[in-house]
């Protein structure tokens, strides 16, 4: 495997990640109104493939948070108990904002380095033909 080969896969597992990231984000995002919803979160690690001795990025197990969530009074509530309350999401807008934020611009990172790889291979093969 070429090195531009291995490039072009090291920032293509990067692209697949922050994708599935900012898909979760965006289902956190789309239930912070649900009630009972728990955030979920994923997490990274490096695979290392032993034939091409390359180091990709894989997602990991997706993790539902379990921190408390947000009780809110509503008597009106279909799911209210008799003190009026129910149990809403455990999603913070803004966390996950900023986290759909970061996704995005390690997204755009791993495009351009991509995008640099496959410049350069082909730059190297006009080169050659010449």
């Amino acid at each position: 495997m070429s090195e531009f080969s291995k490039a072009l896969s090291v920032s293509s597992s990067g692209l697949q990640s922050q994708a599935t990231r900012l898909r979760h984000l965006s289902e956190n995002i789309s239930n912070a109104d649900t009630p009972g919803y728990r955030r979920k979160t994923v997490s990274f690690e490096s695979e290392f493939n032993l034939s091409d001795r390359v180091s990709n990025v894989a997602v990991g197990r997706v993790q539902i948070d379990r921190s408390a969530l947000s009780e809110i009074y509503d008597p009106t509530h279909p799911l209210a108990d008799q003190s009026g309350n129910y149990l809403g999401s455990n999603v913070d807008l803004m966390i996950e904002l900023a986290d759909a934020r970061e996704a995005q611009q390690s997204y755009e990172a791993n495009l351009k380095m991509f995008e640099q790889a496959r410049k350069m291979s082909s730059s190297l093969m006009e080169l050659l033909r010449r």
